[in-house]
């Protein structure tokens, strides 16, 4: 038995003896003088970095696998005082460290962010690597990480206004820092190709006049090779600064947008991909203003955008408005062959104004059906800054499909006060409960009258949807919405939105002409 409480005893008191011994430390403490490091990657990589601009930042992660402690002599760049590359060891930001300790069995993170210079700005465009080692000496030994960065150089437009009849030409991207101006009177033509990115809450504020791909700078031709597809090289693409990355690529509210402010007139959006924004386009009159800030949208996608959670990143996109493909706040929209898809929020909110949408196909989906609550057409007549305030309103939707993931895609608010606007709903695939009904109330129509011609909750079979990027919102087979001739409203537009030619005589309802 005294053996047996002896052993214990003797194991405390060995234990006790060697923290009090001098000298001794625990062993990821001890310093080793051999062994070398490792790194969580061997190359740290910046994609499609704009010149001028502070990139994002990457880890890199240093790990000593030895049992024992090792101390790094040296840790530098190959030009520490000229590199475009900085670092930040250990919290502290520095281009060089010396004598720093690894334990034995952890780590060091290295932050590294990049800020490349103009590869000749007054030249035409020109892609080009930049790398720069990182070096490490242990032991005696010698190791590197590679630092590489894909440069592209672009026109940064910075809080400035810009000169009255600016050209943007595709030569080189347009990257929006903070509010970039149209000043009043002044006219911005954007022509075919060229690529603008916003970034963290950048707007476009169009005091003047907009021109998208107008017809005197663009118009596709009419041969069976001259589809305006995704790929084509003539559209003019709005996006964010980060949408290259896989992770932002669908993400919204990652730029404000572009506001057409009360002043402005006769803008015209053509052949153009506008994503990634809080809204696509807010015309701001909110005074109601005549005439109306207005704007005709054609052959366009509006994708990718919300209002909702937009990051700290991103804050002065949070315009305590609710976020839209088109916002419009007593302006005038007039849109045609044009797709919105995957708005998160809504397609088009329109607070008074006028709304003509024609031959237009809207297939709102989110990345997961629990994300949206707001429908793809909002309209009232209640001003958005003070609810005692009425505007006249008008909305017309022709020809078009209005679809997505929740059961009310159309919510006309206070109809009752404007229901003469007039509202007018005709030969379009529509997804609600809210107005199906054979007769008119005083609060709300019935869309499902046989004269309207309207398809109520009739899926429009898409034909490929939660597919991120390779959404598919052709009508498929079977659809509903395929071979209206009889019931269709007007004239159809002669080509659709990718330029391929209609049926005029028995059109599809919205965007895309699918049937031979």
């Amino acid at each position: 038995m005294l053996k047996k409480l002896l052993l214990p005893v003797l194991v405390l008191l060995s234990a006790l003896g060697s923290l009090t011994m001098p000298g001794c430390k625990p062993r990821e403490e001890e310093l080793q003088t051999s062994g070398a490091l490792e790194f969580s990657a061997d190359t740290v990589k910046f994609d499609t970095v704009f010149t001028t601009l502070r990139t994002v930042t990457k880890r890199l992660w240093v790990y000593n696998r030895n049992p024992k402690g090792v101390n790094v002599d040296l840790m530098t760049l190959d030009q520490p005082a000229a590199s475009p590359y900085t670092l930040i060891i250990n919290g502290d930001l520095k281009q060089t460290a010396s004598n720093l300790f690894i334990r034995g069995e952890d780590s060091l993170l290295i932050l590294v962010r990049a800020k490349l210079p103009d590869n000749s700005q007054n030249g035409p465009a020109k892609k080009y690597v930049l790398e720069e080692k990182l070096n490490f000496r242990t032991n005696g030994q010698d190791q590197h990480v590679l630092l590489r960065s894909f440069g592209q150089n672009i026109y940064l437009h910075d809080g400035v206004p810009l000169a009255c009849n600016a050209v943007w030409t595709n030569d080189r991207p347009h990257v929006l820092y903070n509010s970039v101006v149209v000043p009043a009177g002044c006219v911005l033509r954007i022509k075919p190709g060229t690529r603008i990115y916003g970034h963290a809450g950048a707007t476009l504020i169009v005091r003047g006049t907009l021109l998208v791909n107008s017809p005197a700078d663009y118009s596709p031709g009419t041969g069976a090779t001259d589809t305006v597809k995704a790929g084509n090289a003539n559209i003019v693409r709005f996006a964010g600064d980060r949408s290259g990355e896989t992770q932002y690529a669908t993400a919204p509210g990652q730029w404000t947008g572009i506001i057409l402010d009360a002043s402005s007139r006769s803008n015209i959006i053509r052949y153009a991909q506008i994503q990634n924004a809080t809204f696509g386009l807010l015309l701001y009159n909110p005074s109601n203003l005549s005439p109306q800030p207005d704007v005709t949208i054609q052959n366009s996608v509006i994708r990718y955008i919300s209002g909702a959670g937009v990051s700290y990143a991103a804050a002065a996109s949070n315009t305590g408005l609710p976020g839209a493909g088109v916002l419009s706040l007593s302006g005038k929209a007039t849109v045609e062959n044009t797709l919105f898809s995957d708005c998160y929020e809504y397609a088009m909110l329109g607070y008074g104004g006028s709304y003509s949408l024609n031959y237009c196909t809207i297939a709102n989906y989110a990345a997961t059906s629990s994300v949206r609550s707001t429908p793809s057409l909002g309209f009232t007549n209640v001003s958005a800054l003070d609810t005692t305030k009425r505007s006249p309103l008008t909305v017309k939707v022709y020809n078009s499909v209005v679809w997505g993931s929740i059961d009310d895609e159309l919510v006309l608010a206070n109809y009752k006060e404007y229901q003469n606007g007039p509202v007018d709903i005709r030969n379009t695939l529509l997804r609600t409960k809210l107005y199906n009904a054979t007769t008119d109330v005083a609060t709300k129509p019935g869309l499902a009258k046989a004269s309207l011609n309207n398809v109520l909750n009739d899926d429009p079979k898409f034909v490929r949807i939660y597919a991120t990027t390779r959404n598919d919102y052709r009508l498929g087979k079977g659809s509903q919405g395929l071979a209206r001739g009889a019931k269709q409203v007007g004239t159809p537009p002669l080509r659709d939105l990718l330029n391929l030619p209609r049926n005029l005589n028995n059109p599809d309802l919205g965007a895309y002409q699918t049937t031979p």
